[in-house]
């Protein structure tokens, strides 16, 4: 009973720091090991019988405040509108030179979203042309700034076809590459959940969603460029966008420029993957993760032992 309890605790403090309750299913989804219904459904009841943690309606949380499930109905409400609008991006997206797949991710592929919201978008390019397509979608985006629309193009994530398995291998991108919403290019997404299944080490009950992504099609100017490119000179084209493309995003990395959110720019940048790096996020959100569990497990321990 105290593994179980270990682990709805851990999958509600990850959360937690986002000040996002989750429900019953969504719990068992984040579990960090299978358990039957009957044993979790035994211990989460304990837990909130012991003011471990708390329930409202049909919400859980660590914190005894109502106000965070007022706060998420009215973000899952956003983000409904706001993945309406990412779809509509999504369709427009792929008809990009090189682009194989596109899909939600960041907050909004946690079906959350406020006023300040971003869509955010995972895009899986054709293999060793990553950067002519990446380069294609910013120009694009630039133009999007003269309509303030910006903020449906935030294309932060690009991996290609011949490595799409992500590197950093940690409950952040696990859960990352769990909530991804497919949006387009249905087979090339079934390939990039089949290369990250270690992410059933971490998640063993989070199903992957292959359903949503549509089928690639065919596109005139699509085809055009890529055949146009499809050669040495294409391949020479990609890595000089690649090395400059690094070489701008140094700079503002060295000066500290910072981005929307305040903090510093960084991009990590290679021939398969371009990525944003804002100065070991990732490792500081994991460590402050690990300081909140290890909290949490050692006051529910006292209350046991008590």
């Amino acid at each position: 009973m105290l593994a179980i309890k270990r682990n709805i605790l851990a999958a509600l403090a990850y959360f937690d720091m986002f000040d996002y309750p989750l429900t019953y299913s969504e719990i068992f989804l984040f579990l960090e090991n299978k358990y039957r219904q009957s044993e979790f459904s035994e211990a989460l009841n304990s837990l909130v019988l012991n003011k471990m943690i708390f329930q409202f309606d049909k919400y859980y949380s660590l914190k005894n405040d109502y106000g965070l499930i007022a706060r998420r109905n009215t973000g899952n409400e956003k983000a409904a509108e706001l993945i309406k609008k990412a779809k509509e991006v999504g369709r427009l997206l792929i008809k990009f030179p090189y682009v194989r797949g596109v899909g939600i991710s960041g907050s909004l592929s946690k079906n959350f979203a406020d006023n300040k919201s971003d869509i955010d978008l995972f895009i899986i390019t054709e293999k060793k042309r990553l950067w002519i397509a990446r380069s294609f979608m910013h120009c694009f985006k630039k133009l999007t700034f003269l309509v303030n629309k910006q903020h449906h193009y935030c294309m932060n994530y690009y991996v290609d076809e011949e490595q799409l398995q992500i590197v950093e291998k940690n409950i952040y991108t696990a859960i990352e590459v769990g909530t991804l919403i497919p949006l387009e290019g249905d087979t090339v997404f079934e390939r990039f959940y089949a290369a990250n299944s270690w992410t059933r080490d971490l998640l063993p009950n989070k199903n992957l969603r292959l359903a949503s992504a549509k089928p690639l099609r065919k596109y005139f100017l699509k085809s055009l460029v890529e055949t146009l490119l499809n050669n040495r000179a294409g391949e020479w084209l990609d890595n000089m966008l690649m090395k400059f493309t690094a070489g701008r995003w140094n700079k503002k990395t060295q000066m500290k420029k910072l981005n929307m959110r305040g903090t510093v720019m960084g991009m990590a940048a290679s021939k398969h993957c371009a990525k944003p790096d804002p100065v070991n996020f990732q490792a500081k959100l994991i460590t402050r993760y690990q300081h909140k569990l290890v909290s949490l497990l050692q006051e529910t321990e006292n209350r046991v032992a008590q």
